[in-house]
């Protein structure tokens, strides 16, 4: 028995010290892009940008996109990603549970400190609040967001439904899920009642889709989200992380060592401005979300006695006032 664990031990350190110096020796890294669009739409934002990580790197940068935005989170799990943009909820799932951090937040083009989750419906709805949309009667059908996503889910989920006591399933006649671009155009197209969506693309459909936008109404605006952060894998070599923390924050900037104007310009197709530096702190508003969102949840639910509510939001509330106490040391709102 004592040879067979030894040897189990010997081949387990093998293993290892093949693993790191591989590692050590990174050539290519895959950068995971969530699906707020369709792949189609998202290529030609996002293939300049890797082109010129790639070049300032020296690593070889390949995409890698999912049909929703668990794909890019088990893809960081598994080491099928290394580096990939998120918005704050996904992020937060990759940090808990697919040993991410956070290194980088984009900044919006326009100088905004963040962007804004929104409910929209078809501009002649007859919804003309949110008491209107909450009425709960299950006559309207309405689309939320990818379950991983800030914008489309859990702002909504919490301020929206979770502040009401309301759980869209037992609300609406009908729920479906998909990204912020299915969702405007549904409501375009009148084919759901409302949906939310975010300020970011709702510009785009402005720009690309003129006349389905004609056609939105927005109902309802969040209070401020913070910008979509950049996340790595924590087991990326530390070379790897200082050229690609490098290039992330002098992209764009007078520090750049490439075409600072075409850096612009690409950065200007993903609506954003030179990155800033950021940590998994950016991610402590969302954790006070989530822990509100599962409270009022728990809380609205009929199969659920007063003592089992109780129990379950305890250690909810404790965790909450706990993130609640981080940001305000972090002089954060």
């Amino acid at each position: 028995m004592n040879a067979i664990l030894k040897t189990i031990a010997a081949l387990t350190l093998a293993s290892g010290l093949t693993s790191s110096a591989f590692a050590e020796d990174l050539k290519e890294i895959n950068f995971g892009i969530i699906s707020t669009e369709s792949q189609q739409n998202l290529r030609p934002k996002w293939e300049p940008f890797l082109a010129d990580m790639e070049k300032e790197t020296g690593l070889t940068v390949k995409a890698f996109y999912a049909s929703d935005y668990a794909g890019v989170i088990e893809g960081m799990r598994f080491d099928k990603v290394q580096v990939a943009w998120f918005g704050n909820k996904s992020a937060m799932e990759a940090v808990d549970r697919a040993n991410g951090q956070i290194f980088a937040q984009s900044v919006d083009v326009s100088g905004n400190p963040g962007y804004w989750s929104l409910i929209l419906v078809p501009k002649d709805s007859k919804l003309q609040s949110i008491d209107d949309l909450l009425t709960c009667d299950k006559s309207l059908n309405f689309g939320l967001g990818d379950p991983n996503s800030t914008s489309g889910y859990l702002v909504p989920m919490t301020f929206v439904f979770g502040a009401n006591g309301v759980d869209p399933k037992q609300c609406f006649k009908n729920v479906t899920n998909a990204n912020h671009e299915t969702n405007a155009m549904a409501v375009a197209n009148e084919q759901v009642d409302a949906a939310s969506n975010n300020t970011e693309n709702l510009a785009l459909i402005e720009k690309n889709q003129p006349e389905a936008f004609k056609n939105i109404r927005i109902l309802w605006k969040s209070p401020l989200i913070p910008s979509d952060p950049i996340v790595w894998s924590k087991d990326l070599p530390d070379a790897a992380k200082e050229k690609i923390k490098t290039f992330f924050l002098t992209y764009g900037t007078d520090q750049s060592k490439g075409d600072v104007q075409h850096e612009k310009d690409v950065l200007a197709g993903l609506q954003w401005a030179p990155f800033k530096a950021s940590s998994d702190d950016q991610l402590l508003p969302i954790r006070v979300m989530e822990a509100s969102k599962s409270i009022a949840l728990i809380q609205a639910d009929p199969n659920k006695s007063d003592e089992q509510k109780k129990a379950e939001v305890e250690p909810l509330q404790k965790q909450k006032s706990e993130y609640e106490a981080k940001l305000k040391a972090a002089g954060q709102s």
